[in-house]
């Protein structure tokens, strides 16, 4: 019985989403005013977000950098292995799936709470009243600005991760800058950098409509709109992890 309760809400919820996703990728009434707004949201929620996505992925590739030299240092292994394995660590991994993990606490949360401080102060009602798609109106912009922005967050990850272990490598006299440089060369694919943001697009569009849904579904008060917000970033990031296993595999 209880399984059969957890069934239906779930499915249940799936169709609210499958429905408020339908009103909200419908052609915009007014282009002018949607393009004012889908700036905004790439701003707001790409832009801000860069100091933060620049901070971690330079100490994670530092991080990366040391305990790959600590850990698998041996005679029988090429110096470069350090390079590489960081390398394909930051490309594969972190720079698309754990930095949309954290981008998900981020922003999701943000649009979760914005969205449902609209619903509980009346303002979205007021938007439908006036005949608006409200839907349309304030979700199909954050969706298409965090997707549009997030392949460049994720190429200023796996840049300032690589710079990271270079600082190790110089600062930290961990290894010589040109065995890193080796490695970071060496049996390079093009692909996996592609790989890397076609799935960030696909976290990128998780993250901001399953956010906007929690958000423009919220029914109460305030109490109710914190709530969506850690829902939100819950899903957001349990999606992401599932989605992660079978982009990999696909995309591999």
């Amino acid at each position: 019985m209880l399984l059969l309760k957890l069934l239906h809400r779930y499915l249940t919820t799936f169709g609210r989403y499958l429905i408020l996703m339908g009103r909200t990728f419908a052609r915009p009434e007014r282009m002018r005013m949607f393009m004012k707004r889908y700036v905004k949201e790439m701003s707001q929620l790409g832009v801000d977000s860069i100091a933060i996505v620049l901070m971690i992925s330079f100490f994670i590739g530092a991080v990366i950098c040391i305990q790959m030299k600590v850990n698998i240092s041996s005679p029988w292994m090429p110096r470069w292995t350090t390079g590489y394995t960081t390398r394909e660590i930051m490309l594969l991994e972190f720079s698309s799936s754990i930095m949309c993990l954290i981008l998900s606490g981020k922003v999701g949360s943000n649009i979760a709470s914005e969205l449902g401080t609209m619903r509980v102060t009346q303002q979205i009602d007021a938007l439908d009243i006036m005949g608006v798609n409200s839907a349309n109106y304030l979700i199909l912009p954050k969706i298409l600005g965090l997707v549009t922005i997030m392949p460049f967050l994720v190429i200023f990850s796996s840049a300032m991760g690589i710079i990271g272990a270079y600082a190790t490598a110089i600062i930290g006299h961990m290894m010589s800058p040109d065995d890193l440089t080796a490695g970071m060369h060496h049996a390079f694919n093009p692909w996996f950098m592609w790989m890397s943001i076609i799935k960030s697009l696909f976290f990128a569009f998780i993250i901001s409509s399953v956010s906007s849904y929690f958000g423009y579904t919220v029914e109460g008060g305030s109490v109710e709109v914190g709530k969506a917000s850690t829902d939100a970033v819950v899903c957001s990031s349990v999606l992401i992890l599932f989605s992660d296993v079978f982009l990999t595999q696909l995309l591999s």
